[in-house]
Order: structure tokens, then C-alpha cells, then sequence
């Protein structure tokens, strides 16, 4: 049984630089589970990645947006992964938002247009 696809308007570079910075993040702060999910709802796609890692306090979500921003200046990375994020979600009306996850970790929400 074969399912319909679900479409985003853009580059797949563009989703493939997106997903791929959003998993990695994940992946590195992760105790042991990552889960990724897509859903259409509104005119839109939203992916979700969640991982079981420490999460991320409330008040650091927005500044983790920017460039050069880390969580961790100790662990690995540019701090440019989520920005890159957020610049393509905007050029595509899109947005990146963060939760905490039923695992207490954090889930990072992609929505973008279909």
C-alpha cells in the first residue's frame, strides 16, 4: 500500500541543509533517542525532531537562533547549524520553533508551507 507524499515549495538542498543541521543537533545532545516525524496540517509541513538530551532552558531558545551562538561552548560546533535553520525557514515563510519533549529533551518544529 502505497502512501501519498508530503510536498514542501523549495530547493531539496535547502530541506536536506535544514533537516541535516537540526538532526545533527540532536544527535549531539542526545542521550540515546532522536525522532524525527512529518506531518501536514494547514497548509503545511511541520517536521520534528526530538531528542532525549538535557532540553534547553526557555529563556536560551530565541538566542540559540543566532549566529555564533552555542549552548555549550565546550562541545563541538560553529554555532551557525540553527541560524542557517532559521534564514531558509524564513526565505520559505517558514518557521523554527522549540519545545520541551514528552522525554524532558528538546523538540525542534519545522513548519514550512506546502
Amino acid at each position: 500500500m502505497s502512501r501519498p507524499g508530503i510536498f514542501i515549495r523549495g530547493q531539496g538542498e535547502d530541506l536536506q541543509e535544514m533537516l541535516g543541521n537540526l538532526l545533527d543537533n540532536a544527535c549531539k545532545w542526545a542521550k540515546s533517542n532522536v525522532k524525527i516525524q512529518s506531518v501536514q496540517e494547514n497548509g503545511a509541513v511541520v517536521l520534528t525532531v526530538d531528542d532525549d538530551g538535557p532540553g534547553l532552558p526557555p529563556a536560551m531558545r530565541d538566542q540559540m537562533l543566532q549566529r555564533g551562538v552555542r549552548a555549550d561552548e565546550a562541545a563541538p560546533g560553529s554555532g551557525l547549524g540553527l541560524a542557517i535553520v532559521r534564514d531558509l525557514a524564513q526565505l520559505y515563510e517558514g518557521t523554527i520553533t522549540w519545545t520541551t519533549h514528552l522525554w524532558a529533551g528538546l523538540r525542534a518544529s519545522l513548519r514550512l508551507p506546502c
